[in-house]
């Protein structure tokens, strides 16, 4: 049970299973526990790795990162709900409570952030970022030039008038512990770079000013540690995506996969140059000092803990930092194999024809995952003419276009090395076979989500140009040609879209192709019904990594 305000919606089709009858008597009717049923969207997976390598001084700066990122999720939970123990306090039932932690809110993040719990209606758009009666015609007449600010809070002041607070002083006393943590564990780092952009990173926590750590960051080359912590992606802001949430990642480098990673790096300016646009959608030169590594990830927390989880890293997203110096690529490798081996796996023994299965490969997923982070840093970060950032220009449009941005652009990227001779990890099939499987997964994040409409933009796309097709028995095969092709002119249309910086055409397109059609949900229903989770949560923390 929970209290009054908080009792659980019972309208869910399906809840009741009809016992059979038998000998003209009905038996008894068995009810399915309705938070069974959203529970079970999840297997849980343990976060650990291999740390027998490290210093005892690196073990003691792991346990401060642990409580730095910790902090890191206790300021999101308030930009998502409020305060998380006066939130989580008031729901009795341990089931709801469990998928509360797994949402962060009483929004389910899977299901189009329908509330699960009474007592709330849709979530706001604009989260906890803005007031929540605030429209966005007040947004756009209140003057003020850090009302756009990744890191500002907009708020009311005494009078009902709008104002911009930074970060740095809404969270004062968190951020200054936070920062502490940090300068604390420089002192620990092995590496001379890690614990310079430590130092650097408690600073930008102080006075939301994070391109000199975001700098130093991508210096950040021979460490066994590493630490992505801040305000970070905009996606939760619904709103305008005008606002970064808190986050925390806490990674112990895969050293020998990571050597086989560092090859590609050199090959983006060139690769930038054979996108499929004309030459002013890629004037722009990435910076060739890009970072391909793979991790063993040991702690989430905040934004990128909430429901569906990433199993990659593309950072920093200052466009500033990318054409100076470019970005790197985290590939978490142990949570990606999780997902591999308890999601994707049974979703194409269900979806995908049995004579292109063998085609499902971990290392074909994995590479997918890492070019579309590399394609994250490609392309064109400020429109053509010259007068704004893309993210700028459209707005909360920007995030589920760049999502199908970086799908389309990874897989033409993996085909442009096949071409050079340089990619030989796997055979290309496996890569668009296990591109195609990837759909059925992750719309599965909600077709709300900036991913799922990216996908579901993707997936129609690919629909009318016959890059695959579906059997009578449900499954789909995918024609090589045809997707080949499809690929590339759908990323030259998307990289033309954000160039042109045209907000009106871009909310036209993902609100008519970014949905799932009836067939694709018949079919994502049949996975459903197997009992295959959506995503992973995780058992985590200093204990499983033998730490106090």
């Amino acid at each position: 049970m929970v209290k009054k305000t908080f009792k659980l919606f019972l309208i869910l089709a399906g809840m009741i299973t009809m016992a059979a009858c038998t000998s003209g008597t009905q038996k008894e009717e068995t009810k399915t526990d309705p938070m069974d049923i959203l529970l079970n969207k999840y297997v849980q997976v343990s976060l650990t790795a291999d740390i027998s390598h490290l210093s005892a001084n690196e073990k003691e700066m792991l346990s401060l990162l642990f409580k730095a990122a910790t902090i890191m999720d206790d300021i999101f939970w308030t930009q998502n709900i409020g305060p998380k123990d006066a939130f989580l306090s008031k729901i009795e039932d341990p089931k709801a409570r469990k998928f509360a932690e797994i949402n962060y809110g009483p929004w389910d993040q899977l299901d189009n952030q329908k509330p699960f719990l009474e007592g709330f209606g849709t979530m706001p758009p604009g989260a906890q970022f803005y007031p929540v009666d605030m429209t966005k015609e007040e947004f756009e007449a209140f003057e003020d030039p850090n009302k756009t600010s990744l890191y500002t809070l907009i708020v009311r002041d005494d009078e009902g008038n709008l104002k911009s607070v930074w970060y740095h002083e809404v969270y004062a006393a968190q951020i200054e512990e936070a920062a502490l943590l940090l300068e604390q564990a420089s002192e620990l780092a092995g590496d001379a770079e890690f614990a310079s952009y430590l130092k650097l990173r408690a600073k930008a926590l102080r006075t939301d000013d994070y391109l000199e750590s975001d700098m130093a960051w991508m210096d950040v080359r021979n460490n066994n540690v590493d630490l992505v912590i801040g305000p970070i992606e905009n996606y939760v802001d619904g709103l305008f995506g005008y606002k970064a949430a808190h986050e925390a990642f806490i990674l112990i480098k895969d050293i020998a996969w990571s050597d086989r990673l560092s090859h590609y790096a050199k090959f983006l300016p060139d690769l930038q140059k054979q996108l499929p646009v004309e030459e002013n959608y890629k004037k722009e030169v990435p910076g060739s000092d890009a970072d391909l590594n793979a991790y063993d990830v040991v702690f989430y927390a905040g934004d990128c803990n909430m429901a569906g989880k990433t199993i990659a890293i593309n950072l920093p997203n200052d466009e500033k930092v990318h054409l100076e110096k470019g970005s790197r690529k985290l590939q978490l490798k142990n949570s990606m194999k999780a997902k591999f081996d308890n999601i994707l796996v049974p979703i194409s023994t269900e979806l995908i024809a049995p004579e292109q299965r063998k085609h499902i490969t971990f290392d074909a997923f994995f590479s997918n995952t890492m070019f579309h982070e590399v394609a994250h840093g490609m392309g064109i970060k400020n429109t053509i003419d010259g007068t704004s950032t893309v993210r700028k220009a459209l707005r909360e449009q920007y995030s589920p276009l760049e999502e199908a941005k970086a799908d389309i652009l990874g897989l033409f990227l993996v085909t442009k090395l096949h071409e050079m001779g340089e990619f030989r990890d796997t055979e290309l099939m496996d890569n668009y076979v296990t591109f195609m499987a990837g759909f059925f997964r992750s719309v599965r994040f909600g077709a709300a989500s900036a991913h799922g409409k990216a996908n579901m933009m993707t997936f129609n796309y690919f629909l009318e140009e016959g890059a695959f097709s579906r059997s009578e028995d449900g499954t789909y095969a995918i024609d090589m040609e045809k997707m080949m092709e499809a690929s590339r002119k759908l990323t030259g249309k998307i990289l033309m879209a954000q160039g042109n910086g045209d907000y009106e055409m871009v909310k036209e397109w993902i609100s008519s192709e970014g949905v799932v059609k009836p067939q694709l949900q018949a079919d994502l229903d049949r996975i459903t019904e197997k009992g295959i989770p959506v995503d992973i949560y995780f058992e985590m923390g200093p204990q499983m990594l033998g730490l106090k």
